[in-house]
């Protein structure tokens, strides 16, 4: 079971249907008594840094994902959610994060070092370039997936990069360490590349549910 956390500044909607489209079970919930009975969280999110933290902060959400991290298992961040898991962001002034990953979160310049201007927020699809091996990219092709973010993380572990995209530069696209993963993109916006890596992340949930009763 998968629990989407409800924090008030995440696209519930599309992340659930999305997962009935897989046919696996989940449920929606700000409630920590109940996300505690989840084998894995979905952590998404749409809007500004400052604002997910503070609300994360006043509900105490932010050490039970820390307590969610530390005990090993799955977390999956989805676009300002995965931006949340790293040390800070610059969005409306330096806020902390949840520092579960290293590396800082800054805005698209808008302008490349030649004076060419590009559009920000960087929105529509772009192609991934794998960087690891991991599960969650098993059989998913380097195919287009789909962004909308002004923020782009920065100064991360080469070893948490597992894919990336090209927009005025490298764009972290999906990260990843231990149990502590994350998307820049929408999965369940970006057709069959992101279903199926949506797909793998729901086989991580089931290959530990099937190591626990083996044990």
């Amino acid at each position: 079971m998968i629990g989407i956390v409800d924090y008030g500044m995440g696209n519930l909607h599309s992340v659930s249907k999305a997962l009935e489209r897989l046919n696996y079970e989940y449920f929606i919930s700000e409630n920590q008594d109940e996300l505690k009975t989840a084998d894995a969280l979905i952590l998404p999110g749409v809007g500004s840094f400052k604002d997910a933290m503070e609300i994360l902060q006043e509900q105490k959400l932010d050490v039970f994902l820390k307590e969610w991290a530390a005990s090993g298992k799955p977390l999956l961040g989805i676009c300002l959610g995965m931006q949340l898991l790293f040390e800070e962001s610059e969005e409306n002034g330096e806020t902390k994060g949840l520092s579960l990953l290293k590396g800082q979160v800054r805005r698209f310049k808008g302008i490349t070092e030649t004076g060419e201007k590009y559009k920000v927020p960087h929105m529509g699809w772009n192609r991934l370039k794998f960087h690891q091996n991991h599960v969650l990219l098993e059989n998913v092709e380097q195919g287009h997936v789909y962004f909308v973010h002004s923020y782009v993380v920065q100064d991360m572990e080469e070893a948490s990069l597992l894919a990336s995209s090209e927009y005025d530069g490298v764009v972290p696209a999906v990260v990843g360490k231990d149990n502590v993963l994350g998307t820049q993109f929408h999965p369940e916006k970006s057709s069959y590349v992101g279903m199926k890596l949506l797909e793998n992340f729901a086989s991580i949930v089931t290959k530990q549910k099937e190591a626990k009763v083996h044990e």
